[in-house]
């Protein structure tokens, strides 16, 4: 069964998390998320997929969240946020780790135990 991470190899989370994943499994698809972006339809299945809307999986204390003026009080659509991240994917949380129909946050890392 494939271990799908949406990565970034500088964040330290995302890193200790896909060490976890390669001693546990031997077929990993890494997915560099600020190079091969996600579409909105692909972050939408992962908002479904760890039970989370949109908002819950952008990073809101990233610089970036705060130079395009964003609050986490703003009214917008579903669709709205998932533009947002497609547009910008350094606001997307990391990692996010989908194995066997289920996902989980690797924030902390342990997490990925759950899906393993």
């Amino acid at each position: 069964m494939t271990t799908r991470i949406y990565h970034n190899p500088r964040c330290s989370k995302s890193r200790e998390t896909l060490s976890i994943i390669e001693e546990t499994t031997e077929d990993v698809d890494i997915i560099e998320y600020l190079q091969d972006v996600p579409s909105a339809e692909e972050l939408d299945e992962l908002c479904t997929l760890l039970g989370a809307e949109p908002l819950e999986i952008i990073r809101t204390k990233e610089d970036r969240f705060k130079e395009l003026g964003l609050s986490k009080r703003d009214e917008r659509s579903r669709e709205d946020w998932l533009k947002l991240m497609v547009e910008n994917p350094i606001l997307i949380e990391r990692p996010i780790v989908v194995r066997g129909g289920k996902a989980v946050m690797g924030r902390p890392p342990e997490n990925v135990f759950e899906i393993l």
